[in-house]
């Protein structure tokens, strides 16, 4: 990013913005739980949902501070824009860190969804040329402030395309690329199922929105009994 900055002005915003942030955020009393999976999934539906049950906080990744840069940033090269991402992340914990000392915060996408979409775009092929199971890249990094819980929506695939669809919307480089080629959709999956510290707990949304909803709230109930 810095080397990118006298080409990119935001760059430069980025890093300051990042600057400002503490280092090693520690989290409030509340609890802080993500959702994390592929565009189509229920995420924003499932988030406001909720929140609003929860009366907690809704963040989402990229925090909306730099959100507006995200365009810019996605015609970039891979590095340059995982970089942009990555710095997003640790901007979100600050927003988290804060958050949490008021509310439970739940979290549209964070960490995972970085490492879960760089692991399977570096690597080519089946899931099986995946880093292994326990390889440190499915590590969460240990200067990032931790959730409490991640929850990985899936759907199945044939139904995901049928919501993106009715949605209509103009689809991103990455959800084309998940569309048109079944291999990086299954690597990006692997990779949020393999990842550590914490690991998500997967959650079938194929069902009716009550029915996801209602499967939720008993995981975080569990969770946090």
């Amino acid at each position: 990013l810095l080397q990118c900055a006298p080409r990119i002005p935001e760059a430069g915003a980025l890093l300051d913005l990042l600057g400002r942030c503490p280092e090693h955020q520690k989290k409030g009393s509340f609890p802080v739980v993500v959702f994390e999976g592929l565009d189509a999934t229920g995420k924003t539906t499932l988030t406001q949902s909720v929140k609003d049950i929860l009366n907690g906080v809704l963040l989402r990744s990229p925090p909306a501070c730099i959100s507006q840069w995200r365009t810019i940033f996605d015609e970039e090269p891979a590095p340059i824009k995982r970089a942009f991402y990555a710095a997003g992340n640790y901007i979100l914990a600050s927003e988290i860190a804060k958050a949490s000392t008021q509310a439970p915060v739940i979290v549209d996408r964070y960490w995972h969804s970085t490492a879960a979409y760089t692991i399977a775009t570096e690597t080519n092929g089946q899931v099986q040329d995946l880093p292994p199971a326990q390889d440190e890249v499915y590590q969460w990094p240990e200067d990032l402030l931790r959730p409490d819980l991640v929850l990985l929506l899936t759907v199945d695939p044939e139904e995901r395309v049928r919501r993106l669809q009715r949605r209509g919307l103009e689809k991103t480089k990455e959800e084309a690329e998940l569309e048109a080629n079944s291999l990086f959709r299954q690597r990006v999956e692997e990779s949020y199922r393999r990842m550590l510290n914490p690991s998500c707990q997967e959650v079938d949304a194929s069902p009716c929105k009550e029915e996801v909803l209602q499967t939720v709230l008993q995981v975080i109930k569990k969770q946090f009994a």
